[in-house]
């Protein structure tokens, strides 16, 4: 199972390892794999640039999110998550860094505090029954806390916003309860978003090959744990085409991190023209002071060089393999931050990954505890497509069931 937690600072903070930690302690046989790839100071309108990078090509089984600010940008981030994966989602709401005392509050707080309200008890929920989302309400649990406990909210933070070990620890106890399982849940009743077909009842070997009509975007191979024998690899075709030969099952990872600080030094890269397996650098040729003016270069490990550009200009390289805007230069806001100038010959680096196999290799079984499967297909069209699986030579191919994912929401045309 795939875990994401995504969001900004307070997202980055403690409290989601205690998370894990009690997930691991309920369910001891589960094969987790969890990644935090929050960014702190990035609220949802610039949060949701290096989702592109971060969030969808990671596909997680649930994504754990919070982030302030721009409801708009919050929604689009939940209705891409519902349009290119299958996965749960729990959102959070705010929790209290500060409480009107009556007595001459400043109207800019009071303002911010009943904004947050606002938005943590009526905005959020509506959002997470539009979308068919967990919903933990922090807001009002935490102010009954306090209460309760006769403390002030500064007395759970560490700064202005961020919490300390206290406010850690609350945060993770509302949280916990709402990872169970709840068959009434929206998530719950919307049936066949992932759906597993066992090969031999479920989908058959036929004429030499396997073959499946599916409805997804995203298909994976289970391998078969029992087989002894001498194992065989396999061509995979998805619509009679070599899942290479689809632009859209390519993903760009988030660039490296900028000087003193650890923002993504691009918020996103995409491209033109159809990309290939390989990796990328931008260097800064030229820089001012503040960052504010630069020049650079872009090279790609099997493109070669791939053209120059400006920060002040729409970027598109010699390939067409690499798209740049303007807005997405992220080292002015690092150096203004971290007071440390770029300096010149400074290198950004990305990779371009596939999201697909042309052919199926069995893995060796270390464990057999665990699940071994191979994502034959990622990020392909959510509608009907077909699948076909062929020996290379003679033998078997030792897959146990073939695993298909359908986000619940079709793109718009």
């Amino acid at each position: 199972m795939r875990i994401l937690f995504y969001g900004q600072s307070i997202t980055q903070q403690d409290w989601w390892q205690d998370v894990v930690k009690d997930l691991k302690q309920r369910f001891p046989n589960a094969d987790l794999i969890v990644e935090n790839r929050a960014i702190g100071g990035f609220y949802a309108p610039i949060l949701i640039r290096p989702s592109e990078h971060d969030l969808y090509p990671f596909y997680p089984d649930l994504l754990i999110f919070h982030v302030y600010g721009g409801d708009e940008d919050y929604e689009a981030i939940i209705a891409n998550v519902r349009r290119r994966t299958a996965s749960e989602i729990l959102l959070h709401s705010d929790h209290i860094d500060w409480m009107p005392t009556g007595n001459s509050d400043d109207p800019n707080s009071v303002n911010r505090y009943e904004w947050h309200n606002t938005h943590s008890t009526k905005w959020l929920p509506e959002l997470a029954d539009k979308y068919g989302c967990e919903i933990a309400e922090i807001r009002e649990p935490w102010r009954r806390y306090l209460k309760d406990n006769r403390l002030q909210p500064k007395q759970l933070l560490s700064d202005g916003i961020h919490l300390n070990a206290w406010g850690n620890f609350l945060l993770a106890a509302l949280i916990k309860p709402h990872l169970r399982y709840n068959p009434n849940s929206p998530q719950a009743q919307q049936q066949d978003l992932v759906k597993t077909y066992t090969v031999g009842s479920d989908v058959k070997w036929q004429d030499g090959k396997l073959v499946l009509e599916f409805e997804g975007n995203r298909i994976d191979a289970i391998a078969d744990k029992t087989f002894n024998g001498e194992a065989i690899s396999a061509r995979i075709a998805i619509d009679g085409k070599k899942p290479s030969e689809f632009p859209e099952l390519y993903s760009i990872t988030r660039p490296s991190v900028s000087l003193g600080v650890a923002w993504p030094a691009i918020l996103q890269v995409s491209s033109q023209k159809p990309l290939i397996v390989e990796d990328w650098k931008a260097v800064i040729t030229e820089i001012n002071s503040d960052a504010s003016k630069f020049k650079f270069d872009v090279v790609g490990s099997k493109t070669g060089y791939d053209g120059s550009g400006t920060n002040d200009k729409m970027f598109v390289s010699n390939s067409g393999r690499v798209l740049i805007e303007p807005r997405n230069w992220w080292l002015q806001n690092a150096c203004e931050y971290s007071k440390k100038p770029t300096p010149k010959g400074f290198e950004i680096a990305w990779q371009v990954r596939p999201m697909f196999v042309d052919s199926y290799v069995p893995p060796k079984i270390a464990d057999s505890s665990l699940e071994y499967p191979t994502t034959l297909a990622q990020n392909l069209s959510n509608s009907k497509h077909v699948l076909e699986i062929i020996p290379e030579t003679n033998g078997t191919v030792p897959i146990q069931a073939i695993r298909v994912y359908r986000p619940p929401y079709i793109p718009s045309p």
